[in-house]
């Protein structure tokens, strides 16, 4: 299984809930990425979250489409966020939607680490790619 590492910069920007999930204490958030190293991209998607400051605990789910070159392979796919915050110890997983992947990254499957150090963020992605599948 490849894996490659690099940066990404990210910019989100709070978004207007529907009127059904406004009283929900739930936020809404865009997702505006560019990841840079082996993976060139663009990712933009949609985050729900909630966080209760008080005890450090909260959650969130994210959706976002990543499009550009992987490994020089050019194409999109899709990205599954699911991480939680348990009074302050944080779990993360993020995947490669199932048959997600368009053009040369058809077949794509895989995972996504996050890392922050010093203010930067950071991925590294554990991928394979079996273009057969159907």
């Amino acid at each position: 299984m490849p894996k490659v590492s690099g940066e990404f910069k990210v910019r989100i920007a709070p978004e207007t809930m529907s009127s059904v999930a406004n009283e929900s204490s739930i936020s809404r958030m865009s997702l505006d990425k560019h990841y840079s190293g082996p993976l060139e991209a663009t990712g933009r998607g949609e985050m729900l979250a909630f966080m209760n400051r008080e005890i450090g605990s909260g959650a969130y789910v994210a959706m976002e489409r990543v499009q550009g070159t992987l490994d020089g392979l050019h194409g999109s796919f899709l990205l599954h966020h699911c991480g939680t915050m348990q009074r302050g110890t944080p779990s993360l997983a993020v995947a490669v939607v199932h048959d997600s992947g368009q053009d040369e990254l058809s077949g794509l499957s895989g995972t996504l680490q996050i890392r922050i150090e010093e203010g930067k963020h950071y991925y590294d992605f554990d991928y394979t790619l079996n273009p057969h599948q159907s």
